[in-house]
């Protein structure tokens, strides 16, 4: 009769707490986390230059920002910077998670430590330190700060995420389909292209979304190491928000928001549609 009581007592609790209590509790933290976004979503449509007061609907201030063309020279670079460190940044991150799951080598221990040290470290630690370095080897060889610096930064920081993501997916895959087709006379070239990287893929995708979303939204690192001429779309939001908040930047705000949205759940289908085939 106790046991029933007590069973029933619990029924509707997760760790101690009620069901509804758990649900409220996690709608306040979604609100709280929401709320500024969709208020400048909001504002974006409003029909005047107010970011406080309601007036009316109107898509001028997206209108503006498609007429402008510094912010759409911004955006052109962000992508370009984003495209070509996705890619590369994904190539070396691959290649780094395989020779770290796959071959033991002298010093393996230290570059473990290092690739997991990259993604906790401070982003103005590392924009200084890239800052100094670009200045000290760079500069001198006649390379000026620009898009190239940019590039090479964003490619350095975003190794480390790939090679976690794509370690990830090694760790779970089976090693005798490698073994297998090595035995019916693959080569390992063969047997990467083959077998290993169609196995793989969906942890690759996964570590290049991640890599190009991590380039195109970053600012801090790119601040230190952009020059003349070389605003990504953070920096030139930074650029104009330093006149004060207007419709403009919030309608580039919800643009970039939409794009980063639409990437990540547009890449999360495929990778289930890879996963399922």
């Amino acid at each position: 009769m106790s046991a029933t009581t007590t069973k029933s007592s619990r029924k509707g609790t997760t760790g101690g707490l009620p069901d509804w209590g758990l649900l409220l509790v996690s709608a306040l933290v979604y609100l709280f986390l929401y709320a500024p976004i969709a208020v400048l979503i909001f504002f974006s449509f409003n029909s005047t230059r107010s970011t406080q007061v309601w007036t009316g609907f109107s898509l001028e201030w997206y209108g503006q920002l498609l007429a402008d063309p510094t912010i759409l020279q911004a955006f052109r670079t962000s992508l370009t910077v984003g495209v070509i460190a996705t890619f590369i940044a994904t190539v070396i991150g691959t290649l780094t998670a395989l020779a770290l799951s796959r071959h033991s080598f002298r010093g393996r221990t230290t570059a473990d430590t290092a690739i997991y040290a990259a993604t906790v470290m401070p982003e103005i630690v590392v924009g200084v330190s890239l800052l100094v370095f670009f200045v000290s080897v760079f500069i001198p060889m006649g390379v000026e700060l620009g898009i190239t610096t940019i590039v090479i930064a964003h490619v350095a920081f975003t190794i480390s995420f790939v090679t976690i993501v794509v370690r990830a997916r090694l760790s779970g895959m089976d090693r005798s389909v490698e073994e297998a087709a090595q035995d019916l006379g693959a080569s390992p070239v063969q047997t990467f292209f083959r077998v290993t990287l169609p196995l793989i893929l969906p942890g690759v995708m996964a570590g290049g979304l991640l890599a190009f979303t991590l380039s195109f939204d970053d600012f801090v690192i790119t601040f230190f190491v952009s020059g003349v001429g070389s605003s990504t779309l953070p920096l030139k939001i930074y650029s104009m928000i330093k006149f004060g908040v207007s419709p403009v930047i919030n309608a580039l705000s919800t643009v970039v928001l939409v794009a980063t949205l639409f990437l990540i759940f547009g890449g999360s289908r495929l990778l289930v549609r890879k996963e399922g085939a």
